[in-house]
């Protein structure tokens, strides 16, 4: 997992060329203007999803992996927490869809949480169970992009 800011001006030639591509997208654009959606960045190899969501708390949430895919997670408005934990093969996978690329874990041990507010951006890899979503102080609004980026380009 990888945290950070699009307001920290990083090199993003240190990332892989498809996780740079995300980023160069989170930066250039206004999402707050964006209909809800799916855009197309790089055909189906990297895509965002731009979404409103409610959060809620971290309990009625499942904590989740990708295997096909790493979700870069960013905050265009508002602020929520999210799970993080390594997954380092000792749980088992509750359910989940392989045409989704989604799978749940009932719980998790060891989980750590971090608040992301706007500007934030969370990489998550196939081993990094997350739980997005989740409620900081109450439930709050949150404009919220996920760009899916296939792990052929990473």
């Amino acid at each position: 997992m990888i945290s950070s800011s699009i307001y920290t001006n990083e090199d993003l030639g240190k990332y892989p060329e498809g996780i740079q591509k995300a980023l160069e997208y989170l930066m250039s654009r206004d999402f707050t203007q964006m209909e809800p959606g799916t855009y197309a960045i790089d055909g189906k190899d990297i895509y965002a999803m731009v979404m409103d969501i409610t959060t809620c708390a971290s309990a009625d949430k499942r904590p989740e992996i990708h295997k096909k895919y790493a979700d870069v997670q960013f905050v265009a408005k508002g602020r929520e927490m999210l799970g993080y934990a390594p997954d380092i093969g000792d749980l088992t996978v509750a359910d989940g869809k392989e045409e989704g690329d989604i799978y749940f874990y009932d719980d998790v041990g060891d989980e750590s949480f971090l608040i992301a507010t706007k500007g934030c951006y969370n990489i998550f890899f196939p081993n990094d169970i997350h739980r997005p979503g989740c409620m900081v102080d109450h439930p709050g609004k949150v404009r919220k992009v996920v760009v899916k980026v296939s792990m052929d380009r990473v």
